[in-house]
């Protein structure tokens, strides 16, 4: 659940995109009204822009949630929040759709550049402190596997910048909501898989 919470933002981001047009004219004519960058409903073009706006304020929304529940900011939403509020506020006042399209590699970038320092800072590396509470395994494995994350970061940001520069606006928005969600579950579920054998599930006190 909290994993399929991540991708909120980029789900309505998909669903701004490829139903600007059948967005009733008066909702989004009324961003307009608060003071919010200004839409045409009957141009195609502006739906990259108008679905920027609504990632930017779920990803705001995201992050509240999670500080309003738990009393405390969680860096990855942040991380994904103000990446949104830098790279889609400057799509916004340039209106230039090639910000947000750099957002998913530099977030990533920043992400895997994470994973990299917490081999050299702290006991732990940042997937050990993210699963240890709740996983025993030795420290190579767990070396392992934040490498791996380290290269499906980098992996994933080169990627997202091939599609971004080579394939249409629609193709790149695709990508970005079922190519990036389809390759996360799968190396998830190929994390797990070889891992197994060699983890011991904690019991609960």
């Amino acid at each position: 659940m909290k994993f399929l919470v991540e991708f909120f933002p980029v789900v309505l981001f998909f669903i701004a995109y490829f139903f600007y047009q059948q967005i009733p004219a008066v909702w989004i004519e009324s961003f307009s009204a608060l003071g919010l960058p200004s839409f045409d409903p009957t141009e195609p073009s502006d739906a990259i822009y108008f679905s920027t706006l609504i990632a930017i304020i779920a990803s705001g929304l995201v992050a509240l949630l999670h500080l309003l529940q738990h009393r405390e900011l969680n860096k990855g939403k942040t991380i994904t929040f103000i990446a949104f509020l830098i790279f889609g506020g400057a799509t916004l006042f340039f209106r230039d759709p090639t910000f947000i399209k750099w957002k998913p590699t530099i977030i990533n970038l920043v992400f895997a550049a994470v994973f990299t320092a917490s081999f050299f800072i702290g006991k732990k590396t940042i997937i050990e402190r993210m699963m240890g509470a709740s996983i025993e395994a030795p420290n190579h494995i767990w070396h392992k596997l934040n490498l791996a994350w380290i290269v499906f970061f980098t992996s994933l940001a080169a990627l997202n910048l091939y599609i971004a520069s080579t394939y249409s606006e629609s193709t790149w928005v695709n990508f970005k909501t079922f190519g990036v969600l389809g390759l996360t579950l799968g190396f998830l579920i190929l994390q797990m898989i070889l891992i197994s054998r060699f983890v011991v599930i904690k019991s609960g006190d």
